[in-house]
């Protein structure tokens, strides 16, 4: 099944209930395991990733299929390691080509006893629950923050805690940020100084926890507006500031005539001016989430660009760096990626190589589909493959588009 995107409007306004925050439930989840809460965690995320996780945790099974939830993978199998039991992890054909080796390796070096069931390095697992030991753990900054976030919410219930001494340049910080932060709500005092994160033996504390709206949702909105002439659009939920990177993007909107205003419910982004900027160099090493919505955004609106700090997205959902080459590819422009981890458009669109109608292949990538949903307020009509893995993070998003004036079309 496809989905035309196309509109004329090109003025919008409305209000957005925006999911919950993906990243801050998958975390609270665990914590609130880990803390034996009786109280569930408020306003959850709606997404695949978190309901999969939620029911994993609730379940009274020894195997669990994730399907394309990494992040319940690698935070369950950090989990599970410390949980007395034998245990099986398995997941989808491509959840079984994510490499989580790094993990595997740094939870069995703590005494966990983990084997894989097929390829070594790579999902199905098959996990003993043991008793974990601390100690000093060293591990490469610059691998994915899922893998750092799963061992630091594990690492109080270690026999004398754990530290992490983080190599080279740290990828996503402000995700292992939002992991202590939450971690500290739930009674824990981890300490950071400089590439050493410190977190002593402790008891997690049971508290009520309402999870805030997500930023990389908020992300969408912003880039529709930036290809409108001009509106305003109420963000439910969002919190400024936020515990959350992403709401960097708030600052980046500027350059795009688009103002942020915090309000009681949450945040109004208006524009009234059509800029924007004439070359855009951003680094994405905390907020590796908004790459594609930035990418679609500056091709959709001509704007050169030189991104860094993509490292990670060769190992999401579907390699993010070729997705955006071949899919932005339809549109005429060709991208390149001068290093690893970089992206780059020189702004040229080649008139031969423009789709009349672009087929935008999702690749089982919920943001595939959301970042490029947004060019049909350039009045260009599009089709969207696979529509429906939008509810890996944002079920609703379809029918939110509807309510704006966006025409959102079945085709078989």
């Amino acid at each position: 099944m496809k989905y035309q995107v196309q509109t004329s409007v090109r003025k919008i306004s409305g209000v957005v209930n925006l999911p919950a925050s993906k990243s801050i439930s998958n975390r609270a989840l665990i914590l609130n395991a880990l803390s034996y809460s009786a109280a569930p965690v408020q306003n959850l995320s709606d997404s695949d990733d978190t309901r999969v996780l939620e029911a994993a945790l609730r379940s009274n099974d020894t195997c669990f299929d994730i399907g394309h939830a990494g992040t319940a993978m690698r935070f369950l199998t950090a989990f599970l390691a410390k949980i007395a039991g034998k245990w099986e992890i398995t997941g989808s054909e491509r959840m079984k080509q994510r490499p989580i080796k790094i993990l595997v390796d740094a939870l069995n070096q703590l005494g966990a006893r983990i084997e894989y069931l097929e390829n070594d390095g790579f999902p199905p697992l098959r996990i003993f629950g043991s008793h974990l030991k601390g100690g000093i753990l060293e591990l490469d900054g610059s691998i994915s923050s899922q893998y750092i976030s799963a061992l630091l919410m594990i690492a109080p219930t270690m026999e004398g805690g754990l530290t992490l001494r983080l190599k080279n340049r740290i990828t996503s910080r402000s995700y292992i940020e939002l992991t202590l932060k939450l971690m500290e709500k739930f009674g824990v005092s981890p300490i950071w100084k400089g590439n050493e994160i410190h977190v002593p033996e402790q008891v997690y504390r049971p508290v009520e926890f309402t999870v805030e709206s997500d930023w990389s949702a908020a992300s969408y909105w912003y880039q529709l507006l930036a290809f409108c002439e001009s509106g305003e659009i109420v963000l439910n939920g969002l919190e400024m500031p936020s515990l959350q990177g992403d709401a960097a993007i708030a600052g980046w909107f500027e350059g795009f005539g688009i103002q942020t205003i915090c309000l009681d419910t949450g945040v109004k982004l208006v524009k009234n001016q059509s800029i924007k900027p004439s070359r855009l160099f951003l680094k994405f090493h905390e907020t590796p989430d908004v790459a594609q919505t930035m990418a679609v955004l500056c091709v959709g609106r001509g704007v050169p660009f030189h991104f860094s700090g993509l490292e990670t997205l060769k190992i999401k959902e579907t390699n993010r760096i070729a997705a955006l080459c071949n899919e932005l590819g339809k549109l005429g422009a060709s991208l390149t990626e001068p290093r690893e981890g970089e992206l780059k458009w020189d702004g040229k669109i080649n008139p031969e190589q423009v789709e009349q109608l672009p087929v935008i292949e999702t690749y089982h990538d919920h943001r595939m589909a959301m970042a490029f949903a947004p060019l049909a307020l350039t009045g260009r009509p599009l089709l969207v493959n696979d529509p429906g893995v939008v509810s890996k993070s944002y079920p609703n998003f379809w029918n939110d588009l509807k309510t704006v004036g966006v025409e959102i079309s079945e085709i078989p």
